[in-house]
This record gives C-alpha cells, sequence and structure tokens, in this order.
C-alpha cells in the first residue's frame, strides 16, 4: 500500500474555510513522493541547520535544531542521511527510529527553506536515515537573515537541560523577544511536521498560561494549520541566537478564527494560533549569529507585544 498523497482532510477543512480551496489545489502536486536529486541535494548538502519533529521515548512531541557543518545532510532519490543528533540533553535525545518525523532544512543567510517529512528508517551512533515521503521548498516569506557560525563558548560542552511544566519569567522574555521560532506538528495517519514562524519581535504574545501568534497570510497550503485541525499535539522551538539558548515546549495548540482587523490580527487574516505548554525544556545550541536583517514585509504589531493571551 503506498504512502496517501494530496492533502488530507484537516488541510483542506482549513482550506475552505480560509476561502482558498481552489488555489490550494492547483499546489496539490508538491506533495507527491519526491526525489531527492537534482537541485534539492544540492540544497541540502549546502545547509548547516535543520530543525527534526519527533516524539521522545515517553511519546511526547518536541522540536529540536540539528546544527551541523554543510555536508551532514545528505539526499539521493527518497532517503535523507543525517548525519547529526539532538544532542545530550535536548528532549530528543535517546531518539527512537520507527516513526513518523518533519523537518526543515533552512538557509538563514538566504532566506531558503524545505521541508522534509517521512520514516524514521534507522538511528546511529552518529545519525539517522529518514525514508522521505514529502519534499518541498516554500518561500521565503518572514525569515530574517541570520548568518550562523559556531559558537566557541559551547562548542564541546556538554548541553545542559533546565526541565518543568509552566513557564517562567526567563522564558517569557525570551518569546517576547523572539523574531523566529519553529513550529511542529502532527496528523494521525500523515506523520509530523516542522515549519518555520517569523514575524517582528513581540509578534508572538506570551503569558504565563500560554502564548499565541497571528497566522500570517502564505501559501494556502495550511500544513500546519491543517494538522491542529486534525490533532492538537504540538511543539515549538525558539532559538536566542545570540546566546546559544533554545527553548523547547511541548503541549497542545488550535486555530481561533476572529474578526479580520482586530487588534493582534497583524496579517489581517482573521486567524490566531493559540498554544498550552505541558513541559517546558531549555537547553544550549553550539550555534550563535548576530543581529538579523528583518525580513522587509513582516506585518507591524497591532496591539502592545507583551500582551497577554485572552
Amino acid at each position: 500500500m503506498g504512502v496517501p498523497t494530496g492533502f488530507h482532510e484537516g488541510e483542506l477543512a482549513v482550506q475552505r474555510r480560509a476561502g482558498v480551496a481552489g488555489p490550494a489545489a492547483r499546489l496539490a502536486g508538491m506533495l507527491a513522493p519526491p526525489e531527492l536529486d537534482g537541485g534539492a541535494a544540492l540544497f541540502l548538502r549546502d545547509r548547516d541547520l535543520a530543525v527534526l519533529t519527533a516524539r521522545d521515548r515517553d511519546g511526547l512531541l518536541w522540536t529540536s535544531p540539528l546544527p551541523g557543518a554543510p555536508g551532514f545532510l545528505a539526499a539521493h532519490d527518497r532517503s535523507l542521511d543525517v548525519r547529526a543528533l539532538p544532542a545530550p540533553g535536548d528532549p530528543l535525545a535517546g531518539l527512537a527510529a520507527g516513526q513518523q518525523v518533519g523537518m526543515t532544512a533552512v538557509d538563514l543567510a538566504t532566506r531558503r527553506r524545505l521541508r522534509i517529512n517521512g520514516a524514521l528508517a534507522e538511528v546511529g551512533a552518529s545519525g539517522f536515515t529518514v525514508a522521505v515521503d514529502q519534499a518541498y521548498g516554500n518561500c521565503p516569506q518572514y525569515i530574517q537573515r541570520r548568518h550562523l557560525r559556531p559558537s566557541p563558548a559551547r562548542a564541546g560542552a556538554p548541553s545542559e537541560a533546565r526541565r518543568g511544566d509552566a513557564l517562567d519569567a526567563g522564558h517569557l522574555r525570551l518569546i517576547r523577544a523572539a523574531d523566529t521560532f519553529f513550529l511542529g506538528t502532527t496528523h494521525p495517519t500523515r506523520g509530523a511536521d516542522a515549519s518555520h514562524r517569523g514575524g517582528t519581535p513581540g509578534f508572538v504574545r506570551a503569558g504565563a498560561e500560554g502564548l499565541w501568534w497571528p497566522d500570517y497570510p502564505g501559501n494556502n497550503m495550511f500544513n500546519s494549520l491543517g494538522n491542529l485541525a486534525a490533532d492538537g499535539t504540538a511543539a515549538l522551538l525558539f532559538l536566542d541566537f545570540a546566546t546559544g539558548t533554545t527553548l523547547h515546549l511541548s503541549g497542545t495548540a488550535a486555530v481561533d478564527w476572529t474578526a479580520p482587523g482586530v487588534p493582534g490580527d497583524d496579517g489581517g487574516t482573521g486567524r490566531r494560533v493559540r498554544f498550552t505548554p505541558h513541559r517546558v525544556v531549555t537547553t544550549t545550541t553550539p550555534v550563535v549569529a548576530g543581529p538579523p536583517a528583518p525580513y522587509p514585509r513582516n506585518p507591524p504589531l497591532t496591539d502592545t507585544p507583551d500582551q497577554h493571551p485572552a
């Protein structure tokens, strides 16, 4: 039995409610089984950062960074070899094979990204292999341009993790200052997905009980929101590019449909995503970056950046 293709029921439902079912249907071919040769393989070969969405050994969904030297991602046909693993202390350390995973390989310097979804076929001592079901590029929208570099203070140092079940003041400061995060979602039969989100610092509104962000206009596929329509499980990854601090959140999320133009509807779509964290892990990654060049068409904030979720 082959891998299902096309949009699933959650994606179709969100597309219909957003009024973009027709334009989205013309993109369904992007979800066909890929051939990871040619341009896709060359793009992956030169990357120094990927992001992984998967489940830990207790079944919790997390999204984690995978930094590496160019060449650590090697693709051919429908297989991706990843010569890196989540670091010790990362919530996905001890990654288990036999599960569905989602990945995004991103070039922050050129605002390019490639999404990859598939099955974790094998995990070894220094990396893993994904049997790829889908691979397709996303547009450069809302990516803040950065040049990653190794952090001498972090190179070779063990990653110490702090774990909890609630957001503290430090977490809130990091979230409210963020211009970038990565969103992990999942579907009961199609598996996991990792996607990028970006905007003006403050676009994620955070309070002690949870957080929310406005949904911006995109490609009309609604892969992430479609997954949330079918399964509310979600994971967020925030990176403090100045210090290497990483904030991992595992919890649940749902799409709120509001009237377009209400306070906080920065993108004018009448959609926002509300997230409730259940587990929190803070650790570090051995890469940092200087100040970014903001994406030139980030929507301006339409309410106070530190507004708590309603």
